[in-house]
C-alpha cells in the first residue's frame, strides 16, 4: 500500500501559476504510475495528468495540456503538477494517484478506476 499527501493548493488569480506536490510512502515509488485528477462538486472527477514510472512518459487532456506539466521525482518520492496560465475553470479540488505497475504508456490510464490509491484532495481556487 501507498500513502499519498497533496499540498500546494489555494488562492490564484487568472492567468497565475501554482505548483501542487504529492508525497508518497509506503512502496518503491518507482513501481506506480502517478495521475493528477480534479473534481468540482456534483460532477465526475476529471483526469488532468499522468506519467510513467520512470517519468519518460507523460499524458494530458487537451483542457490543459501547453498549460500543466507533470514530473516527478522517483529519488523523493514526489510527483508534481506545475499549473500556470490558470483560468476560472481549472478551480477544483485536486488529487494525486498511483497506480501499481511499471507502465510506460500513461495515455492508457486516464480513469479514475484505472488508479488503486489516492490522496485525500487539496484546493485549487482561481478568481478573476
Amino acid at each position: 500500500q501507498v500513502q499519498l499527501v497533496e499540498s500546494g493548493g489555494g488562492l490564484v488569480q487568472a492567468g497565475g501559476s501554482l505548483r501542487l506536490s504529492c508525497a508518497a510512502s509506503g512502496r518503491t515509488f518507482s513501481n506506480y504510475g502517478m495521475g493528477w485528477f480534479r473534481q468540482v462538486p456534483g460532477k465526475e472527477r476529471e483526469f488532468v495528468a499522468a506519467i510513467s514510472w520512470s517519468g519518460g512518459n507523460t499524458y494530458y487532456p487537451d483542457s490543459v495540456k501547453g498549460r500543466f506539466t507533470i514530473s516527478r521525482d522517483n529519488a523523493k518520492n514526489t510527483v508534481s503538477l506545475q499549473m500556470n496560465s490558470l483560468k476560472l475553470e481549472d478551480t477544483a479540488v485536486y488529487y494525486c494517484a498511483a497506480k501499481l505497475g511499471r507502465y510506460s504508456v500513461p495515455r492508457y490510464y486516464t480513469r479514475t478506476v484505472d488508479y488503486d490509491y489516492w490522496g485525500q484532495g487539496t484546493q485549487v481556487t482561481v478568481s478573476s
